[in-house]
Formats: C-alpha cells, sequence, structure tokens
C-alpha cells in the first residue's frame, strides 16, 4: 500500500494511504498539532441537536469537529484471543486461478477474516469463485464448530459490503453442532462461498470464528465456477505472490486488546477523542506469512477486535455524549465511512449500532454520527462506559471516537 507522509515542524496533520494503489481497506494517520488544540465547546443549538438526535444519526457540528482535538490517553492489553488470519494481499486476485492465503492453524479458536476481489481482466472479465477451505492435517476426525459467521453476498458496494458484514459478525450466535472432517480431507469454511459467482470488481467478504480440535492448514482460493476445492488445491503448488500495497495476509498472534483510558474523563474538562488502529500510538500487529516466512504488518489492524473502557464522572451534572466522524473526508478515497460497534448502556439501550444507522455511510465535515450519550448517576460518582470496535473495512482510518460534555436540560 504506496504511502506518504507530510511532517511539519508544529507535526500537523496529514498521512493517507488508499485505494489509488488498488485498496479497498484505506487509512490516514491523524498528527495532533500540538499547538493548535481545539477546545472550544458545542453551540447551545448542537447540543439541542445532539439531546434530540435518534441513536445513529448524523448531527450536524460545523465549528466544532477537528482532527485536533485533544487527546484521550489509554493503557493497551493484549487479551486472550483466536488464531488471525486475513487474506487481503492480493486484495484485486488479477490471475484465473490463485491461492491468496495459506496458513496452518494448531487445535484451538480461529478468526479468519476473507477480504478478496475478483480482478481477473485477462483474457477478459469472467465468472470466478473465491472460498475460504480447511484440511484436516491431524491423525483423527477434525470437529470444527462455528462460533461467529458473517458471510455476504458479492458486491460492488463495498461500504455495504463492509458495514453488513460488522453487523453479521457481532450478532452471530454460535452453532451447536459440530462439523466432522475426515484425516486429510478439505472442505468449505463456508458453504455459501461455495454457491456464490463472483463477478468482475465484486468483494468477497467473509469473518468466521471457530473452534478445531486437529491441525488444519486454511486456505482462500480463487477459481471457476466449476472446480472442486481438492482439485483446486492439488493442482495450484504455490501461494499467490503477495502485492505489498494492501492491509496484508498471513497468521497474526494478537486478535484482541483491552484498551483503558488512564485518567478519570470528567465532564468539567473539553471533548476529547480517543483514536485506536492509527499505526502510530497504536501500532499495527506483526504476523508472518507462511508462504515466504516474511514477517508481515496487518496495516489498519482490520479484523482486530477492540474491548475500550472509559472511567467518567460529571460533577456539573452533565451527560456525555459519543460521536464518531468521518475525518479523513477530504482523502481522494475516502468520501464515505460506515461503521458498526456496541456501546453500553446510556440514554438509549446497550447494543450493537450501526453507524449510521439511517443511511449507508456518513460523508464527513460537518457530519458526526450520535453513537450514545451517557447519564450521570447521582448514585454512582464514577461509571465506566465500554465499547466493542473494530477497524471496518472500505473506510478510511483512523476513525475517533469523540466524547463532548451535554448539558441535559
Amino acid at each position: 500500500m504506496k504511502h506518504f507522509i507530510v511532517i511539519l515542524l508544529t507535526f500537523s496533520f496529514l498521512s493517507c494511504y488508499g485505494k489509488e494503489t488498488e485498496s479497498i481497506f484505506s487509512y490516514c494517520h491523524l498528527f495532533l498539532d500540538t499547538t493548535r488544540i481545539n477546545t472550544q465547546s458545542i453551540t447551545s443549538d448542537q447540543n439541542h441537536s445532539l439531546l434530540n438526535a435518534i441513536q445513529g444519526a448524523g448531527v450536524n457540528l460545523d465549528g466544532f469537529l477537528t482532527e485536533k482535538l485533544p487527546l484521550i490517553d489509554y493503557r493497551k492489553i493484549v487479551l486472550p484471543g483466536p488464531q488471525y488470519i486475513i487474506s487481503d494481499d492480493p486484495e484485486y486476485i488479477r490471475v484465473q486461478e490463485a491461492i491468496a492465503v495459506r496458513e496452518t492453524v494448531q487445535p484451538g479458536t480461529v478468526r479468519l477474516y476473507v477480504y478478496n476481489v475478483n480482478g481477473v481482466l485477462d483474457p477478459a472479465k469472467i465468472d470466478r469463485k473465491i472460498t475460504a477451505v480447511i484440511k484436516n492435517q491431524g491423525t483423527e476426525d477434525m470437529h470444527l464448530i462455528m462460533l461467529k459467521y458473517s458471510s455476504q453476498k458479492p458486491s460492488t458496494n463495498y461500504y455495504q459490503i463492509a458495514k453488513m458484514g460488522l453487523n453479521d459478525y457481532f450478532n452471530s450466535l454460535p452453532q451447536t453442532n459440530p462439523r466432522i472432517i475426515k484425516p486429510g480431507a478439505i472442505v468449505a469454511i463456508d458453504e455459501q462461498l461455495e454457491k456464490n459467482v463472483v463477478k468482475y470488481d465484486e468483494l468477497v467478504h467473509g469473518i468466521y470464528e471457530f473452534v478445531i480440535d486437529q491441525r488444519g492448514e486454511i486456505s482462500v482460493i480463487q477459481t471457476d465456477t466449476q472446480s472442486s476445492d481438492a482439485d483446486v488445491i492439488s493442482r495450484i503448488r504455490t501461494v499467490h505472490p503477495s502485492s505489498n500495497t494492501n492491509a496484508g495476509r498471513g497468521l497474526f498472534g494478537i486478535s484482541n486488546y483491552l484498551v483503558v483510558a488512564k485518567d478519570t474523563f470528567s465532564t468539567l474538562n473539553p471533548a476529547a477523542s480517543l483514536v485506536v488502529a492509527d499505526g502510530l500510538r497504536d501500532p499495527w500487529i506483526n504476523g508472518i506469512d507462511a508462504s515466504t516466512g516474511r514477517i508481515m504488518n496487518l496495516d489498519g489492524n482490520y479484523g482486530v477486535i477492540y474491548d475500550i473502557e472509559v472511567n467518567w464522572e460529571s460533577p456539573d451534572g452533565k451527560g456525555l455524549a459519543l460521536v464518531t466522524w468521518n475525518a479523513l473526508s477530504s482523502g481522494k478515497w475516502c468520501g464515505g465511512m460506515a461503521n458498526v460497534m456496541r456501546a453500553s448502556k446510556g440514554k438509549f439501550k446497550e447494543g450493537i449500532i450501526q453507524l449510521p444507522s439511517n443511511k449507508l455511510i456518513t460523508n464527513g465535515y460537518p457530519e458526526a454520527v450520535l453513537i450514545q450519550i451517557f447519564l450521570p448517576d447521582p448514585k454512582n460518582k464514577i461509571q465506566t462506559i465500554k465499547l466493542t470496535y473494530t477497524p471496518p473495512g472500505a473506510s478510511c482510518l483512523p476513525i475517533p471516537l469523540i466524547f463532548i460534555p451535554v448539558d441535559l436540560e
């Protein structure tokens, strides 16, 4: 993923990465200009708009939104999590038949993120199948139980497919019946991918979390719509070379983080922003591409789950609005942002929220999207906000989470 960094003496913004190098995943660095921190408050009209907005709706915060808000400092802890495989390099598979990624996993839990596009142009734009398979490398029957399942119909509407992919992932429930895979057998991880016909420039998007009890080899392949997966695996001996222009591929040891704000946020303070997955304060995770043995970065930390905790207090009786926005809307491929996350109870019930909830994307300044309004509790001086977030595909990163004190009357 080609990139550039502009560094001024004031460490001001910007550094953008994106789709001009054939990447649907995009991200940008936010540099904090410490000489120009914005501490202004929202207007009374904006306060009123936030209080009256439905959850997930856009609110005009003209004159307030900026990437130069004070940053909330945090500690980041690696949580136990699944072995994590992502297939996004190459993202556009330009050859008719290829293995996009191949990794070996041990008995235990696995998270697999498939993010590949049929990019075949030669000799013509042709239909393809993109699927993920697992081979039982053990000596006994493998039992595979799906814990989380998200699979979308191939589409050129990348915002839609990425947004609904996260929505389905967060809302999915564990399956109870195991699939049994004989030693040496190769089976599709997702039977739906076997049925899909992927046209040129369509994205295949799947997020899977499952547990296995035998060693396995996972491959993501592109082939014609008729060939069996076993035949493809037998006739393709090598993994297609990495393009080195996309988010990454390989097996990664980190899949889950706990992020805890260092200080209690007070509503006496000005609004502040919490930013993860920026590649600076929160570096990219590292893994290994088994096909080359190289250590790989996962640019953007896509598919990594962040559990976020922020303690807060309200000495003045104010509430605390949490909003997000497309801070990189001026970037060439950053005209929209679509996300899904979980937020603890406030004015609205605890749950999973599509952002935005009343349309597909938010375009950018001056629109913010309301996630939650947290209310003071006379019985509890300090409360804890809990969020679950993962960087969304098809949107430019990082995506700030902004905490804004609001008058409730």
